[in-house]
């Protein structure tokens, strides 16, 4: 190997400079992160969930910390579609990083209007279509563990959009495949995996959910990731398209797992609350990783794990 690795991917039509980006709802709306790092770093930045009209999210208790995990019922806070273009949109002016916007409704009529909205936006790059959430009342799952409903979401966007669509789905499902298999027939260019595990956490000494009013929400950070890890393996191996992996990465190793799995990129969501230069972290290391393996692009390290367990083949 001559030089440096190269650690750009594509994604539909956006090219990645490395496979590293922020989780929807970890970030914020990017501006609140420029403290900690220079954002042009990122392989793509990822804005929180937008929703037609403004949300003030769920009551509190919002979140809770549990054994190897978070727990997270926010309820998909955000300003709205219209503030979000006035607003926040415009930092990204002076931003080169791929943006992509995650989109949710509790219908598809707005997942439509809000792909129509932003597709004649030229500053935003692609779609992400929340499609998952664990921790809202309508909408959400309810649009990832239906087929049907799946098929005619994806179809109805792409009908309108000619952004790059990533769709991100539910590991609360029987099979995570069919749902795959169904955003790709239906035009989505990448699959993103997996949102939050639906969880509870009860406070013994008042018998009462520790989130409040809420009950439940979605189980994230490192107790997903051998889950989350399977489920990216599985539909890497059913899908021509690519997969987004995530759920618990906190290190370069970790990612490098989902990439060995069979990510194209990945992305890191609770961890950014513990360490917000994290991303930069996982970037260096990804690299390091190549250099030290003398792998000269990150294609090669995508998918490449090996038949059998430590030690070598089964036989």
């Amino acid at each position: 190997m001559n030089g440096m690795p190269d650690l750009s991917v594509q994604i539909g039509r956006l090219i990645l400079k490395n496979p590293v980006m922020p989780a929807a709802g970890t970030f914020g709306y990017g501006h609140e992160y420029e403290q900690f790092f220079d954002l042009n770093r990122l392989g793509a930045a990822i804005v929180k969930t937008i929703t037609l009209a403004p949300r003030v999210g769920n009551f509190p208790h919002r979140s809770v910390e549990v054994p190897s995990g978070f727990l997270a019922s926010i309820g998909l806070q955000n300003v709205g579609i219209e503030r979000f273009i006035q607003e926040k949109l415009p930092y990204f002016d002076t931003i080169e990083t791929p943006l992509i916007v995650s989109l949710g409704g509790q219908s598809i009529e707005e997942y439509v209007k809000l792909a129509e909205r932003l597709n004649v936006q030229k500053r935003v790059d692609a779609l992400e279509l929340n499609i998952s959430c664990p921790n809202v009342k309508k909408g959400g799952m309810h649009f990832g563990s239906d087929p049907q409903v799946t098929r005619e979401l994806v179809t109805r966007v792409r009908d309108v959009t000619d952004k790059t669509m990533i769709v991100k789905l539910s590991p609360m499902v029987t099979d995570i495949r069919i749902f795959a298999e169904i955003s790709q027939q239906c035009g989505a260019e990448a699959v993103s995996l997996i949102n939050g595990l639906a969880g509870m956490s009860i406070e013994i000494k008042t018998r009462r959910s520790r989130l409040g009013r809420n009950a439940t929400g979605g189980l994230t950070g490192p107790a997903i990731k051998p889950f989350a890890l399977y489920l990216v393996r599985q539909v890497y191996n059913t899908v021509d398209i690519p997969v987004i992996g995530l759920g618990g990465i906190s290190s370069a190793e970790d990612a490098i797992e989902f990439l060995i799995a069979g990510a194209s990129a990945i992305q890191i969501g609770t961890f950014n609350f513990v360490d917000p230069t994290i991303t930069l972290k996982v970037i260096d290391g990804i690299e390091a990783y190549l250099t030290q393996n003398r792998i000269g692009t990150l294609s090669e390290l995508i998918g490449s794990l090996l038949e059998g367990g430590i030690g070598g083949s089964d036989a």
